[in-house]
C-alpha cells in the first residue's frame, strides 16, 4: 500500500493569503488589538501555533497558553468567510491527480498539515477538495511540523511505502522525520533550487500530469 501524505497550503491550493483577514480578527476578538497584516511578511510552512506567535510579536502583544488557544479557536471560526474574500485557487495538477487516483484501493492520501483540523477542512471545502481526504494529521497545539508527521504514522501503519508531498523546507523536514520519500513543489513560495538545498527525494516545478505522477510514485 502506498501512502501519500499532502500539504495543504501552497501545494494542493493557495487561498492567496485570506487567511490573513482572519487572523486579523482573531486578533480584535482576543486582544482588542487592529492590526494591518496584510502588508506584513508572515512565514510560510509554520503550524498555526508557530503563525500565532509570529503574528503576536508583529502585534506586539504578549500571549499565554490559554490566550494562544483562544486566538487559534477564533480564527478558525473567521476563516470560512475569510476564504472568499481573496482569488484562491486549486494548484495545477492536483484535482487531476486526485481524481486518478481515487480507483486504486491500494493508495490513500491523507493531509500532513500545519492547519488545525477545522482550518484544514474549511479550506478542502471551499476549494472543493474535500471529498478526495478521509483523515489526516493536523496542528494540535505547540510542537513542529515533524511531530504532526510522526502521528501521520499512526494513519497507515501498514503502508508500504510512504510519500510527503509539500512546498517548503519544514515539509521536507517532516518527510525525513518519518522515513518517507519527500517530493518538494516549487508552487509556494521557496525556488526549485532553494527546496533542493534540503535534500528531498524529488523537487518539481509543479506538479505534473497524472501519468507521470504514477511513475513518480512507482504506481503501476
Amino acid at each position: 500500500m502506498i501512502a501519500l501524505y499532502w500539504d495543504i497550503d501552497g501545494t494542493l491550493l493557495t487561498t492567496d493569503r485570506a487567511g490573513v483577514h482572519a487572523l486579523e480578527a482573531a486578533l480584535a476578538d482576543v486582544f482588542g488589538v487592529d492590526r494591518d497584516l496584510m502588508s506584513e511578511r508572515l512565514p510560510t510552512g509554520l503550524t498555526e501555533h508557530q503563525i500565532a506567535g509570529a503574528v503576536f510579536a508583529l502585534a506586539g502583544v504578549q500571549a499565554d497558553a490559554q490566550q494562544t488557544e483562544a486566538f487559534v479557536r477564533s480564527y478558525e471560526g473567521h476563516l470560512p468567510a475569510a476564504l472568499p474574500r481573496r482569488q484562491g485557487r486549486v494548484l495545477p495538477g492536483v484535482r487531476e491527480i486526485l481524481s486518478d487516483l481515487v480507483p486504486e484501493t491500494n493508495v490513500r492520501s491523507f493531509l500532513l498539515t500545519g492547519n488545525t483540523e477545522a482550518g484544514a477542512r474549511a479550506k478542502l471545502e471551499h476549494y472543493g477538495l474535500t471529498e478526495f481526504f478521509d483523515d489526516g494529521a493536523f496542528c494540535i497545539g505547540p510542537g513542529a511540523r515533524s511531530d504532526i508527521a510522526r502521528a501521520a504514522l499512526l494513519l497507515a501503519p501498514d503502508a508500504d511505502v510512504r510519500y510527503v508531498i509539500g512546498d517548503t523546507p519544514h515539509d521536507i523536514e517532516a518527510g525525513k522525520a518519518i522515513d518517507a520519500r519527500t517530493i518538494a513543489v516549487a508552487t509556494g513560495s521557496h525556488t526549485a533550487k532553494a527546496l533542493a538545498d534540503d535534500e528531498p527525494w524529488a523537487v518539481l516545478e509543479r506538479l505534473p500530469a497524472p501519468a507521470e505522477f504514477r511513475a513518480l510514485i512507482e504506481l503501476h
